[in-house]
């Protein structure tokens, strides 16, 4: 069984009338998965995140910092794309704590795979700030449970965002439990994830040139970053799932379609069986095209279903 996470909470958050990161995105990930194909789906209310949880990732002065924004009757700019305002705060811990207990049920059986349909984002999120549109870093707050609440020792985060998951690389670039893959277009936003950062060895970042498509996608999968993430053995597989790195996406400039996105993640899903007794648990990260990001969602979360 795979089961689906999301809150009504997530749809609330905005960053503005003409900001790329909208609940637009949210309604048409929804509006996709709610077809016959995905009746399966067992279909579970994501709950909020608890301050335990965030503080094993943020600072405290960062997990203040966004609290306090609770209740904001007006738009407020953290950074220069990152905004809070009415429902944020909510939508937030609603999206990190969905992270959180899709890992409690994987690993507890209750489910074999789980994706998380929420917003804001979260892998630009570092410690100590907000950036990218993230708010929190869900897929590290997951990770971070998977270690401290169930005693995992081998955590893998596989990121197939067009941009660089910064935040997730920096909060555990020197955590060998848990090991961060990524592909992402480069050069581009946030400017970070050379080939040469490694940080205790459990950094594999992957880079893609404009105009790189399908081939050079998969070949850096293929030869570079699934071979690494077959070597560690993960107890789990966790997916920061951006789909801006479709050819319609208008803030990157790869040209993959949604049958890569259903190739890599029958690659991931195949090494979760092989490795993790089948556990992975994805995320919504990126995807600004509506229909793009409708399509390769369904495309994805139907591959996690075969």
């Amino acid at each position: 069984m795979m089961r689906l996470y999301t809150h009504a909470d997530c749809l609330q958050h905005t960053a503005g009338l003409d900001h790329a990161e909208r609940p637009a995105r949210l309604r048409a990930v929804l509006q996709a998965l709610d077809h016959d194909r995905f009746a399966a789906l067992d279909r579970i209310e994501a709950p909020c995140a608890s301050r335990e949880q965030l503080l094993r990732v943020h600072s405290a002065a960062h997990v203040e910092r966004i609290l306090a924004h609770a209740g904001d009757s007006e738009l407020q700019a953290l950074d220069e794309d990152t905004w809070v305002g009415p429902g944020s705060v909510e939508a937030a811990l609603r999206a990190a704590g969905a992270v959180a207990a899709a890992v409690d049920a994987v690993i507890g059986g209750r489910c074999e795979a789980a994706f998380c349909a929420v917003r804001p984002p979260g892998h630009h999120a570092t410690r100590d700030e907000a950036m990218g549109f993230c708010l929190f870093n869900n897929v590290a707050v997951g990770a971070a449970q998977a270690i401290a609440v169930h005693g995992l020792k081998r955590v893998a985060i596989a990121d197939f965002d067009v941009h660089h998951g910064n935040g997730s690389q920096a909060i555990f670039e020197r955590e060998p439990r848990v090991l961060f893959l990524s592909s992402h277009q480069s050069p581009l936003y946030p400017a970070s994830g050379a080939e040469d950062e490694r940080g205790v060895g459990n950094i594999v970042n992957g880079t893609l040139s404009p105009g790189a498509g399908s081939l050079e996608f998969r070949e850096l999968w293929t030869h570079r970053l699934l071979p690494r993430l077959h070597a560690f053995k993960p107890q789990l597989v966790l997916v920061s799932a951006g789909f801006d790195a479709h050819r319609n996406d208008p803030l990157a400039d790869i040209r993959l379609g949604q049958e890569d996105y259903a190739w890599i993640t029958d690659q991931l899903l195949s090494l979760a069986r092989r490795h993790a007794g089948g556990r992975l648990v994805s995320t919504l990260e990126g995807g600004y095209d509506l229909g793009a990001l409708a399509a390769s969602v369904t495309a994805h979360v139907g591959a996690l279903m075969a």
